[in-house]
């Protein structure tokens, strides 16, 4: 990686478009899930805090990736 000085770029780049693309696709489940049951969302805490440990949960899981 090291022998391409624009491998920063390219590696922020390809994150981006992935958490794009992710945010995308949950965005669109919540509206279609809207959509059939005709309620509104309602997150609870408890909704939050389960997303919120399983995002750090992932995001610890990449970090950990290239130290084995």
């Amino acid at each position: 990686m090291s022998n391409n000085p624009n491998w920063k770029s390219i590696t922020f780049f390809i994150g981006g478009s992935i958490g794009l693309l992710t945010g995308l696709a949950a965005a669109y489940l919540i509206v279609k899930k809207q959509e059939e049951g005709g309620e509104s969302l309602r997150l609870t805490s408890g909704d939050g805090a389960k997303i919120g440990m399983g995002i750090v949960t992932l995001l610890r899981m990449i970090s950990d990736t290239g130290k084995r």
